[in-house]
């Protein structure tokens, strides 16, 4: 293990205890090296480990010491994971278009990993209302929902007046010129007219997913999980 390693990575291995999830992996910015031994020391701890925004040779390196671990290139997750593990609850993750599949798998698959039972809407923007239109019965059944759309960012202030659940939006970066890297779809959403919907950062489809699982969580608990 080279130095760097051993000086600056101090891994937060009581987070579950305090917030019921186990530190999560940036990857990017980190070696190869160093991501393969994050994996080691959380995978030896917690039995499992879930990293975002990785690359290919970052993925080679843990599927070195985890033949078992996943790795979508879509999503950049990279994940060992438990053989069983249960899954509760619903929540809805929609995609306005198939360019936005990266950010909505991104936070399909955080959600899953935190036990979550996950159902996939994609394609279905308002380019083409009909077909948000024919999905929204089954989306309604869920207790929370992520919306992920680029452009003009439309889709959660729809989706936030039809449903009566919680509505995380996710704006992402997908757009001409005016899009502005997501930052037109970001301000739509912050200035929605529709209540109950919630914005989290351009592209920030982990972010989106680790929200989804606690509202998931509480809906069907009844409260915060307690801990000793």
């Amino acid at each position: 293990m080279n130095d760097v390693l051993k000086d600056f990575v101090r891994l937060d291995l009581d987070r579950k205890e305090r917030t019921g999830c186990a530190e999560v992996v940036y990857c990017a910015g980190k070696t190869p090296e160093q991501t393969a031994e994050i994996f080691r020391r959380l995978v030896e701890a917690e039995g499992e480990a879930l990293g975002t925004r990785a690359q290919k040779e970052q993925a080679d390196a843990v599927l070195k010491l985890f033949p078992d671990a996943v790795y979508d290139p879509l999503s950049k997750i990279l994940k060992v994971e438990r053989k069983e593990k249960e899954s509760i609850g619903r929540i809805a993750v929609c995609a306005a278009g198939t360019s936005d599949l990266p950010v909505a798998e991104e936070a399909a698959q955080t959600a899953e990993f935190f036990g979550n039972k996950v159902d996939r809407f994609f394609d279905i923007g308002i380019s083409g209302l009909h077909r948000l239109l024919g999905t929204i019965d089954e989306i309604r059944k869920a207790s929370c929902v992520i919306a992920v759309a680029g452009m003009e960012g439309a889709m959660p202030s729809v989706l936030g007046g039809l449903v009566s659940v919680p509505v995380i939006a996710v704006p992402t970066s997908v757009g001409y010129g005016a899009n502005f890297q997501g930052l037109s779809a970001l301000l739509a959403m912050l200035n929605s007219c529709a209540n109950g919907i919630s914005v989290v950062n351009i592209d920030n489809g982990y972010g989106a997913g680790y929200i989804a699982s606690q509202i998931n969580r509480l809906a069907e608990h009844g409260g915060p999980e307690k801990r000793s």
